[in-house]
């Protein structure tokens, strides 16, 4: 019985880590009500933690850094960027290192905690634009959507009567 048992939790913990989706980025010391937006205009942000999320408008690998483009969005519960709301402006994260910009490309979502370093100016089209700067502390790149369909296995649960008219 004590077996069963034991066997019993270590599936349902296991069931439990299976479902588990997303990031933990700890927001201790983050700026949670400044925008990409804001921080283009407001120098006495800069310095804060920000954890801000989007989808990737564009990705450069430099000499010594990946630089990404992101079109921010609010973050939802599971700090995952909501792409139906508005967005919150454009920002830019700097990674140390290389990134596979395959990878971290152009629409795929990602969630970024680091600090805002500075602005650049930069240019949407031709019309001009001032970009927040951030150094990535931690990036989250979410699955693609292809891929999360690929790791649904087909396998349901679940309960039911077992009568068919």
């Amino acid at each position: 019985m004590v077996r069963t048992h034991r066997y019993a939790s270590l599936a349902c913990a296991l069931l439990l880590a299976a479902c588990a989706s997303g990031p933990d980025i700890s927001t201790d010391g983050v700026n949670e009500t400044v925008t990409p937006r804001q921080a283009s205009v407001e120098i006495d942000v800069r310095g804060d933690q920000v954890l801000w999320g989007g989808t990737i408008v564009n990705s450069t690998n430099l000499e010594n850094s990946t630089r990404l483009e992101v079109l921010g969005y609010p973050l939802d519960g599971s700090q995952r960027p909501e792409t139906s709301a508005e967005p919150t402006g454009r920002f830019m994260a700097m990674e140390k290192g290389y990134l596979e910009t395959v990878d971290y490309g152009q629409g795929r979502l990602v969630t970024i905690k680091g600090a805002l370093n500075e602005t650049r100016e930069g240019a949407i089209g031709d019309a001009d634009y001032t970009y927040p700067v951030l150094q990535a502390d931690q990036i989250y790149l979410w699955p693609a959507e292809s891929d999360a369909a690929r790791r649904d296995s087909g396998i349901n649960f679940g309960f039911g009567i077992g009568i068919l008219f």
